[in-house]
């Protein structure tokens, strides 16, 4: 019955001159996710309007799921698309439609049309008073309820005729590229990704920064990331990963640190490096899963210390929730099952007993100092090291 989705965006409708531009970026958005997808579809925009409309044969489910993954969509609406050959042609359209749209009849309705083409012979209530005169002449069985119908049956008179009553909840936000790009520091945890996927939902692109640490973390730890990298993909678009070899920094901070800060002065050096690559990158700042007070390292205090080397903003996406609250996230965009995944990261050996819950950044950088001789030659040559993977 279906052969186009009429998708309908929020935020961009009260854009200013450059609304085009966040359109044209959708439009390309939506090719992206359809172009995964079986059948061929063109992608247009039409007064206000976008519309995905088959060419080939396609499964109904598979496009909205897919649809469903990019930024800026509000809503999507199957729709049966015809020419305008009159009313009485519109009338047997719609009355067609509700056949085979809801084969009990025994729902309530509302019409609801628009006239966008303000040429149409009738107005728009004179179209809906006549048309659910039409529907009840065909399915008496059917009640009309203006109030709160169990179907708004809606008709939009345009260049052709859109008649549809399904909506279905995109995911909001804004069209990726839109916003500038970040670097998220992606962990193998539960809230790096969720914070990824957040900043993404902003428009933002995204890179990733990966710190390895073999032998001490093993293969599978790495896959586990590049697995919750194409999970986040799914909604941020292809991401480069970069895999930074951080097992040399780490030994060096251990062996010539104060034990209860090496998770501290250890988030401060992936944080220059995470920077760094940002530059080379064209970033314009760095995002974190870090939540307020979840752990030692995400302390007021310990945020601090950590966003001093930084020169870029650093974007904290879930910083005020709860834990089970970003649970929920990543539930919800499938990453929570490869996050739980029980492969250890670099953040979670070399970890002192009893960690620094409240640095002093003056006695951190004076500890700092003790890595003078050989960090400068170890970030070098992590940096020119880094593996990057890209996913998609």
């Amino acid at each position: 019955m279906y052969k186009a989705f009429l998708i309908k965006y929020g935020e961009i409708g009260v854009k200013g001159k450059n609304r085009y531009l966040f359109e044209d970026a959708l439009v390309r958005q939506i090719r992206f996710a359809l172009e995964k997808v079986e059948g061929e579809f063109v992608v247009s925009k039409e007064n206000g309007r976008i519309y995905a409309t088959a060419q080939t044969e396609f499964d109904y489910d598979e496009v909205v799921e897919a649809l469903k993954t990019v930024f800026g969509i509000i809503g999507i609406c199957p729709v049966v698309q015809i020419e305008d050959n009159g009313f009485d042609d519109l009338a047997e359209h719609v009355i067609k439609y509700i056949d085979e749209a809801y084969p009990d009849k025994n729902v309530t309705f509302k019409v609801d049309a628009r006239r966008a083409r303000k040429n149409y012979p009738m107005n728009s209530m004179e179209i809906n008073m006549e048309m659910g005169g039409r529907i009840l002449d065909a399915f008496p069985e059917m009640k009309v309820d203006v109030h709160k119908p169990q179907v708004l049956l809606q008709i939009e008179i345009r260049k052709h005729i859109n008649i549809y009553s399904i909506e279905i909840p995109g995911p909001g936000g804004m069209p990726i590229g839109t916003a500038g790009k970040a670097m998220l520091l992606l962990s193998g945890g539960i809230d790096s990704p969720v914070a990824g996927y957040m900043v993404a939902k902003r428009g933002v692109q995204i890179e990733a920064t990966y710190f390895h640490a073999p032998p001490y973390t093993s293969e599978r730890a790495k896959q586990k990331v590049v697995d919750l990298a194409r999970l986040v993909s799914k909604y941020a678009g292809p991401i480069t990963l970069n895999v930074v070899n951080f097992t040399d920094i780490q030994l060096a901070i251990y062996e010539k640190c104060p034990h209860d800060e090496l998770t501290i002065i250890m988030r401060r050096y992936m944080m220059k490096i995470a920077e760094e690559l940002g530059k080379e990158s064209k970033c314009m700042g760095l995002v974190t899963g870090e939540s307020i007070g979840q752990v030692a390292s995400q302390t007021m205090q310990s945020l601090y210390c950590t966003n001093e080397v930084c020169t870029m903003p650093v974007y904290r996406p879930v910083i005020g929730f709860d834990k089970q609250e970003i649970i929920d996230i990543s539930e919800k965009i499938g990453t929570y099952e490869t996050s739980i995944q029980p492969f250890e990261d670099c953040c979670t050996i070399f970890v002192a007993k009893h960690p620094v819950t409240k640095p002093n950044l003056n006695i951190i950088k004076q500890h700092e100092h003790n890595l003078d001789d050989v960090i400068d030659e170890l970030m070098k040559t992590a940096i020119e090291t880094t593996e990057k993977i890209v996913v998609k």
